[in-house]
């Protein structure tokens, strides 16, 4: 068997890496749109958000009582607003809000007579029976309250709305 020529073995090895960078590029270009972008497809999938909970736990209590709540009554539903008070809150606390409405002519779940576009809910904590989160809420222009709520663990009914 002959021995390639120097020659010969430089084309071979050009060829080999021609190939090589063809599978990379085809492979890339498959993850890639013809501008460089991730596909929509990639795009959306990667950013679908994600929402869980149990409804053994007053955590998930808390934040799943907060969307509803905020939906309902930006959709102007005062019926099933105030079915999800009825669901979700105490009655001591459905009470207390009462009150709170009449002297400070504004929703006592969310503390304001408008409706925010956007709420968040985080946990800070259980203990003594009750587990606790702040509900962020943002306004038009991006302002932000802050709402504290808590929860009775064995019940699972928010007991105390405060600002």
């Amino acid at each position: 068997m002959s021995k390639p020529s120097a020659k010969r073995t430089a084309s071979l090895t050009l060829a080999s890496a021609a190939v090589l960078t063809l599978a990379f590029v085809t492979t890339t270009s498959a993850s890639a749109s013809a501008d460089g972008s991730t596909p929509k497809r990639a795009q959306a999938a990667a950013a679908l958000p994600s929402v869980s909970g149990s409804p053994q736990a007053a955590f998930t209590r808390i934040a799943d009582f907060y969307g509803s709540y905020v939906d309902a009554v930006y959709d102007g539903d005062g019926q099933t607003a105030d079915r999800l008070r009825a669901l979700y809150l105490s009655e001591p606390l459905q009470a207390q809000l009462r009150q709170w409405e009449e002297a400070n002519h504004a929703d006592g779940v969310l503390r304001a007579q408008n409706v925010p576009l956007q709420w968040k809910v985080a946990s800070t904590g259980s203990g003594t029976g009750k587990t606790n989160a702040t509900v962020t809420l943002t306004w038009g222009g991006g302002a932000t309250t802050k709402v504290y709520v808590q929860a009775d663990l064995a019940t699972r009914k928010i007991v105390s709305i405060r600002d």
